[in-house]
């Protein structure tokens, strides 16, 4: 299914004190769901992110991203027990300001953030959650964000919709 929008407004600057397109247009048309935190034992490669041991574990926050009142995203956020144990992270409410925001009050900076992503075949799970048609694809995106000394502090694992093309530019000075 198609959606419409503005695409203009994704380019042009925004007014000072005015919301990011994005965030405008979700307001009305979309937002996220908050189905669960949880001590886990993370899939392989978030554990390998997290430079997790051995079945190790970490507090997972699993989000639903929501547009025009369907399912577009699976977002799960993980962290390790020494950063979300005992903190708001650990409990399921909202976090006034984001997670972000938490994190930098608890002394986490986010100073390198490397990105992966994926095409694959979703699991029985993933085609329930996002309505998906038979032979249809996702696109995952595991976001891992470390500190100035590199240590990992979370990671988020990401499942959408696939489109069917992506394109990027990037100028260089």
């Amino acid at each position: 299914m198609r959606r419409s929008s503005d695409s203009l407004a994704y380019v042009k600057p925004r007014s000072n004190g005015q919301a990011d397109a994005w965030t405008e247009e979700a307001q009305h048309r979309g937002g996220q769901r908050l189905t669960e935190v949880a001590e886990v034992q993370p899939p392989d490669e978030v554990a390998l992110a997290l430079r997790l041991p051995v079945g190790g574990t970490a507090i997972v926050r699993r989000r639903e991203i929501l547009l025009d009142g369907d399912v577009i995203e699976l977002a799960d956020s993980y962290y390790p027990l020494s950063v979300a144990g005992g903190t708001p992270l650990a409990e399921k409410r909202k976090i006034k300001g984001g997670a972000p925001t938490l994190l930098s009050k608890l002394g986490y900076e986010a100073r390198h953030v490397s990105e992966d992503l994926e095409f694959r075949a979703p699991d029985e799970s993933e085609c329930s959650a996002l309505a998906l048609t038979e032979n249809a694809s996702v696109l995952t995106l595991l976001r891992t964000t470390q500190t100035e000394d590199g240590s990992p502090f979370e990671v988020q694992l990401m499942v959408m919709k696939a489109p069917r093309r992506l394109h990027y530019e990037i100028e260089v000075d």
